[in-house]
Order: C-alpha cells, then sequence, then structure tokens
C-alpha cells in the first residue's frame, strides 16, 4: 500500500524501525518538500547537529523531536485550511456559538468545532485538531490539563461565568418540583 501523505509515511516508518524512519525523512525531505536540514532545523527548532546525527544512524529521535519534526514537515508542506482553533465541546455547546470565525488582534483565524460526548473523545479530538493544524485549542476545564500534556499547542480552558448561575438556579428549580 502506497500512503501519499508524507506525514503518515514518517510516523508509520518510524513505528517499524529507526532506519525506516531515516529513510522515509530523507525521502520526504528530498522528495517531497525539497527541504535541506538547516531549513528543516530552523523550522522544527531542533540543532542541524542533532538532525545530522539523526539522519546519520547515530541517534534515534526521542517522542519530543519527532513531534517537532512532524509539526515542522507539517508546516512546510502546508496542509490545513489556514489557521484554525479547534473548539472541543458538547454539541449542545457548539451550538451556542454564533460565529465561525474571529479577529484577534487583527488577524482573522477559523473555528473548527470538535463535537464530543466523553473524556475520551475529546482526548481523541485533542489529538486529531493538532494533527490537522490547529493553532490552539479550547475546551472544557474537566480535560484541559489532560489535553495540555499530549499536545504541542496552546490549550484555553472555556470558564462559564453566567451559565453555571442559571445551571444552579435551573438544578435548584427542577429539585424543589
Amino acid at each position: 500500500m502506497v500512503l501519499s501523505d508524507p506525514i503518515d509515511r514518517l510516523l508509520r516508518a518510524a513505528l517499524v524501525s529507526d532506519q525506516e524512519f531515516v529513510r522515509a525523512l530523507h525521502q520526504i525531505m528530498k522528495g517531497d518538500l525539497r527541504i535541506n536540514v538547516r531549513e528543516l532545523s530552523e523550522k522544527s527548532g531542533i540543532a542541524q547537529s542533532s538532525l545530522y546525527k539523526i539522519l546519520h544512524g547515530q541517534r534515534s529521535p526521542n517522542l519530543s523531536t519527532l513531534r517537532s519534526i512532524v509539526h515542522a514537515l507539517r508546516l512546510f508542506e502546508g496542509t490545513g485550511e489556514g489557521e484554525f482553533i479547534g473548539l472541543i465541546a458538547a454539541r449542545p455547546v457548539l451550538d451556542t456559538v454564533q460565529e465561525r470565525n474571529a479577529e484577534v488582534d487583527g488577524r482573522r483565524i477559523r473555528i473548527r468545532e470538535y463535537p464530543v460526548y466523553t473524556m475520551e473523545d475529546a482526548i481523541v479530538a485533542a489529538v486529531r485538531a493538532e494533527r490537522e493544524g490547529a493553532t490552539a485549542i479550547v475546551c472544557a476545564p474537566i480535560v484541559s490539563s489532560i489535553i495540555e500534556q499530549l499536545v504541542h499547542i496552546p490549550v484555553a480552558t472555556i470558564v462559564p461565568r453566567d451559565s453555571v448561575q442559571r445551571a444552579i438556579e435551573l438544578a435548584a428549580r427542577k429539585a424543589w418540583l
């Protein structure tokens, strides 16, 4: 089976062996993206010397290094549909969102919704959002600390001030019926 997505090829190769990872990284850098070690170093934040050691089989990439390489390759590849923020929440919360675009400090950014129903769904959605190129994630406080440990993009927490008071009042009314 031929995988056309360079990131998928690289990740699959990394699971096979260090040699396969190096072979796939070389192929992606030279064939797919036409970039050199210096350019990858600049985008990934990994020292050129470390990248050379990895590419010559003198060092195995750790998970953090692999993530940085994948993130940099995504930047070169230009995947995604432009900048977006992933909004991870239950469908009723997502239905209250009026705008699908936001302007922050003069920059326009899209909001992509990720409807979830369980904590596990939220974790999977966060990883998916990062993989799809989200620049940040917004999610509920119950999962934000876990998601912050999994992804390498900013995570903001939804803090529903007004709706908490309304929910307390509604719960009290229901309890008194």
